[in-house]
């Protein structure tokens, strides 16, 4: 169950709740008896492996092939 602290209590220890936070807690910060916020952890991205995208994207022999001049053209404007 998440932890309800108030409002002053969240100032004043507001680095010990966020470490909490970080180990995946989840802090709720209420003034008076009324909830208001959630401290909640961030997702963290996931490393993104080489190769991810395998067999989803087909490139073509032509992208190899040179431009034409008129290609080469139309990069130097």
């Amino acid at each position: 169950m998440d932890e309800i602290v108030s409002v002053h209590a969240a100032k004043t220890r507001l680095s010990q709740l966020l470490a909490r936070v970080e180990a995946g807690e989840v802090i709720t910060i209420a003034r008076g008896r009324t909830p208001v916020a959630k401290l909640v952890p961030i997702a963290r991205n996931a490393k993104r492996g080489f190769g991810a995208m395998h067999g989803k994207i087909v490139i073509g022999p032509e992208f190899f092939e040179p431009l034409t001049e008129d290609e080469l053209d139309r990069w130097d404007q």
